[in-house]
């Protein structure tokens, strides 16, 4: 029988399984983007959902999901070393294959290229822009949540995401216009 854990917060009991658990498909995630290895990830996420439980005590209540994605993010850097910048990410065969026949080229083709423009895009950009972006735009952070995860005032996670998102619009048009001007010389 598996023992629940509960924990205290002001008048309420809180467990574990309801803090934590929700999350574990967000801290994939995370952990995914930080580690860039699908493998470390996993183990990153394993070690985390442990510290959680091994400290579930020290939960204060708030948002579970701010408090769990901050071990998710402390336990990929502690199992890098704290450097998790520069990372490459190996060619995945499965990933970047066509395993079957697509129904529209054209469609897979158009998103192909739209999906190409906005890595090039993100990955122009500083690593803390890059995950400011991330966590906010894909992962749906809150400001409060993303002050909590990344330990900065929420203020800077405001001003810091003003200026993300302009300097992501700056790259992806510049990305655009040199595509567009690459192919109309191609069409020429």
């Amino acid at each position: 029988m598996t023992q629940k854990i509960h924990h205290l917060v002001g008048d309420k009991t809180e467990r574990f399984e309801d803090v934590v658990l929700p999350h574990l498909d967000a801290a994939h995630g995370l952990a995914r983007w930080l580690t860039r290895n699908e493998q470390d990830a996993e183990d990153a996420v394993q070690d985390a959902a442990l510290r959680a439980l091994r400290y579930f005590r020290t939960f204060t209540g708030g948002s579970g999901r701010a408090w769990f994605l901050t071990i998710v993010r402390n336990t990929c850097c502690d199992l890098h070393g704290g450097c998790l910048e520069g990372r490459t990410e190996p060619f995945d065969e499965e990933l970047h294959s066509s395993g079957g026949t697509l129904s529209d080229p054209e469609a897979a083709l158009s998103d192909t290229d739209t999906a190409a423009l906005i890595a090039r895009a993100m990955s122009g950009l500083p690593a803390r822009s890059r995950e400011l972006l991330t966590r906010r735009e894909l992962e749906g952070l809150s400001y409060r949540e993303l002050a909590h995860v990344m330990g900065i005032p929420i203020g800077t996670v405001m001003s810091g995401l003003s200026r993300a998102r302009e300097a992501f619009r700056h790259a992806l048009g510049d990305d655009v216009s040199a595509s567009l001007s690459l192919a109309s010389r191609k069409a020429s």
